[in-house]
């Protein structure tokens, strides 16, 4: 990468996907759902995942979500993760149904409850998420709300 170190948090689009991180840089969270099941899956793929159908189609997501489990990542050499240490890895179950890995902000891991509500938020064109608050208590530097 010129003028710089690679970064290894951001998206690499190809054609499929480029609509998910269009989506996400404008403050959106889309997910793929099945027309022949009703399913909604996470990541996108082509086709989904529980029937095996094609005919899959993207849609947007509420953003809103649960805490299912988390971990604190002390030590990470790739950039600019080295930088953000201590952070949150976590995996929330998403309201439409699918689990996703993210990035917890917004709280501390002493804050954290399995089951605990969340929303999501976005840095970098990146979705990450963040506890749920009162109205205009979800500012935080470097992430932004959907």
């Amino acid at each position: 990468m010129a003028g710089g170190a690679p970064r290894y948090d951001l998206p690499e689009p190809d054609a499929f996907t480029r609509p998910y991180w269009e989506a996400a840089a404008q403050g959106r969270l889309l997910l793929r759902r099945c027309a022949d099941c009703g399913r909604a899956h996470h990541y996108p793929r082509e086709f989904c995942p529980h029937c095996w159908s094609e005919h899959v189609t993207w849609e947007p997501a509420s953003g809103h979500a649960t805490l299912y489990t988390w971990s604190v990542v002390h030590r990470n050499d790739l950039p600019p993760f080295g930088e953000r240490v201590p952070y949150v890895a976590a995996v929330v179950d998403l309201a439409e149904g699918p689990r996703m890995m993210t990035e917890i902000v917004r709280a501390g891991p002493a804050e954290l409850r399995a089951g605990m509500a969340v929303e999501v938020a976005f840095r970098d064109g990146v979705p990450v998420f963040g506890p749920v608050f009162g109205p205009g208590e979800n500012d935080v530097s470097g992430a932004r709300d959907a």
